[in-house]
């Protein structure tokens, strides 16, 4: 009998470790066109490859004034207070230096895309917005 259950749990622990990830959620990088599919990417290694050249802020570009920090927590309470974004759209990544915004992360539409940008825009003290936002689109192909 421990024999026969040593058995049926040795093969359900084989056939689960075969499981293949079938989510083909995309993601497309609109500048730099960079796409990266969960299944193959868990970790967004191609997003992060492009991170890594220095080229593309990173929270590590936030500037540090009081100016800045607070022009990036108006910024975040904007962009919250809309319920109709999706939680992606609410944890954007907000970079700003000297009035220059710097949005980057994804979104579910480019409706959202645009609403993130516009607040942005909206808010006091901001003097330019680069909108880096990325649009997911599922594994259905809907965005």
């Amino acid at each position: 009998m421990n024999k026969l259950i040593f058995v049926i749990a040795a093969a359900c622990t084989a056939l689960a470790c075969n499981k293949s990830d079938t989510d083909t959620t995309r993601t497309t990088s609109a500048t730099t066109g960079v796409t990266a599919t969960t299944a193959e990417n868990a970790d967004n290694t191609k997003l992060n490859e492009r991170d890594r050249n220095g080229a593309t802020p990173t929270s590590g570009d936030q500037g540090n004034s009081k100016a800045d920090v607070a022009l990036t927590s108006e910024i975040r309470k904007a962009i919250n207070s809309d319920s109709a974004l999706s939680v992606d759209a609410k944890n954007v990544k907000i970079v700003s230096r000297d009035g220059a915004v710097i949005l980057r992360g994804p979104v579910k539409s480019e409706a959202e895309k645009t609403t993130v940008g516009s607040k942005a825009s909206g808010v006091a003290g901001v003097k330019s917005v680069e909108n880096q936002l990325d649009v997911v689109t599922d594994k259905r192909g809907n965005q």
